[in-house]
């Protein structure tokens, strides 16, 4: 009935034709600077006094836009919304919800440029960056919209005689997804269609430095023709209505993206039933990484290299996947640190809106603040090899900075930075490069660029981490492709695109009858 699942081309910005269209996007994209979303509610418009403003973190002067903000009024609204549109979604034919994802879908790849310019704007990602991230918002939607058509009659299980038994899925309740900035589209649509296409329904609250790519995707899905009710749109400060998310004693389901400390913080006061709540709350959380790269002896060079400086400086290493650390063999530190350092400085660092910059902003002052921070604490624990230099005069632009010779547990090669900053190791063997590869509390991606197929089976049993890549970068995972989370305290490795994730947000049951 539906083709089988292909990941959605990238698209290829040397043909100076996508070079034309991209750039009638962004003028699009720009005849919106400044427009006002309202927040929605049982399918309707709902706009409020306070607002949630949008900065262009390339010139944080531009306002991209505002959306209303949701108080625990609007909250309770949205829940009551939710719980009384749940029973009908719940028992819609699981084939049309997928229908609704992949009309979804359609609507997306027509308006392809449009979004990722939004995001290019708004998130100061650059152009091949965004159109990878909306490329995988489709591929989200494609993929779990098949995943529940293969999951809507269940599981074969046993059956005996004079007994027939079944095992089906049912929908669990409400859901609220909190998605982050730096995947302002793929994680938001992914994390919000996922719950939905299972039965439930949603209550989205994007993050707040990018709302308005979550705004352009809710009016796309209300265009597709979700039901009222099922996915409410509710913007805000996290400090106003995150716990009260949380708590709700109407929430079933909670999806978050984030920070470690938003995840533990999430995690404990989910465990808490609250009074009139029947029911035990189930959390999703990817919560981060400190992702590393081992180069063993024998690796080669070049391709050593592409890996550390793609997984360390694209997006600017705002990626939880990004390989922020690089642990060399000793007999080839010297030869990659210096390729390295002479790659990463033909990068280039400047207005996301032009194609020719490699490198954009950090999303905001804050991020910035606590990146530059950490290079002046790297300047104490290591040796600086190139960057150190910053400028938030107009936009948050940070120079990729490398720091060489750290010491495997200096706070650079144990702390997320979320930023340009990449630190390198020496190791004196390959069996104690994956043991500092492994000596954080994350898990989340990590790659091994080796030719020794014995030291590659080693790493597949002894590297712990969700994500593990051998002669590539530790980034990019492709929905289908490479099914995404971590372990340790990088989250509940709910692994996002492959082929379980899904079942987090259905309820098993098992029915047996006497014949």
């Amino acid at each position: 009935m539906y083709t089988d699942y292909k990941h959605e081309p990238f698209t290829d910005f040397t043909k100076e034709e996508n070079q034309k269209e991209f750039l009638e996007a962004l003028a699009v994209v720009k005849q919106d600077i400044g427009k006002e979303y309202p927040l929605v509610i049982d399918g309707k418009d709902v706009t409020t006094k306070d607002k949630l403003v949008s900065y262009n973190p390339c010139n944080h002067d531009e306002v991209i836009g505002s959306v209303s903000k949701a108080s625990t009024k609007e909250i309770d609204a949205a829940f009551a919304a939710a719980k009384k549109a749940f029973p009908a979604w719940s028992q819609t034919n699981p084939v049309a919800r997928a229908e609704l994802l992949f009309r979804a879908a359609a609507i997306m790849r027509r308006r392809k440029h449009e979004l990722s310019a939004t995001v290019v704007k708004e998130a100061g990602k650059p152009w091949v960056e965004a159109d990878i991230e909306v490329a995988e918002g489709i591929d989200f939607l494609e993929y779990y919209g098949r995943q529940m058509i293969e999951l809507k009659d269940g599981k074969k299980i046993e059956s005996r005689d004079g007994e027939s038994n079944q095992y089906i899925y049912t929908s669990a309740g409400v859901a609220v997804t909190i998605p982050p900035w730096n995947f302002s589209a793929a994680i938001m649509m992914g994390t919000t269609v996922a719950p939905l296409v299972a039965g439930n329904t949603v209550l989205l609250k994007p993050a707040e430095p990018t709302p308005i790519i979550a705004a352009k995707f809710v009016d796309i899905m209300r265009e597709a023709g979700v039901p009222d009710g099922v996915l409410n749109f509710v913007p805000g400060e996290p400090h106003e209505i995150g716990d009260y998310l949380v708590d709700h004693k109407d929430t079933a389901l909670i999806t978050f993206t984030g920070s470690k400390a938003t995840g533990l913080r999430i995690m404990e006061r989910a465990a808490k039933v609250q009074e009139g709540q029947r029911h035990l709350k189930r959390v999703l959380a990817e919560m981060g990484g400190k992702d590393t790269v081992v180069v063993d002896q024998d690796a080669d060079v070049e391709t050593a290299v592409n890996a550390i400086v793609t997984a360390a400086f694209n997006f600017s290493g705002q990626k939880c996947s990004a390989g922020s650390r690089a642990v060399i063999h000793e007999d080839l530190y010297d030869t990659v640190a210096q390729r390295v350092v002479e790659e990463t400085e033909k990068l280039t660092l400047g207005d996301s809106e032009k194609y020719e910059n490699y490198l954009g902003p950090v999303i905001n002052q804050k991020a910035y603040d606590k990146v530059t921070s950490y290079i002046e604490i790297g300047k104490k624990e290591a040796t600086l090899l190139t960057g150190d230099e910053s400028d938030d005069s107009t936009g948050f632009f940070i120079k990729p900075t490398i720091f060489g010779d750290a010491a495997p547990d200096a706070r650079i090669m144990q702390e997320e930075i979320f930023g340009p900053v990449l630190a390198l190791c020496k190791a004196s063997s390959y069996e104690e490069a994956i043991d500092i590869a492994n000596n954080t509390e994350y898990g989340l991606t990590g790659a091994v660029i080796s030719n020794n197929v014995d030291h590659l089976e080693y790493a597949k049993q002894n590297f712990h981490v969700g994500n593990l890549y051998f002669n590539r970068n530790c980034t990019g995972a492709i929905v289908g492709y490479h099914p995404f989370g971590g372990f340790k305290l990088s989250g509940t490795d709910s692994k996002a695109g492959g082929p379980d994730y899904l079942l987090q947000y259905l309820l098993p049951k098992s029915i047996s009858q006497m014949l």
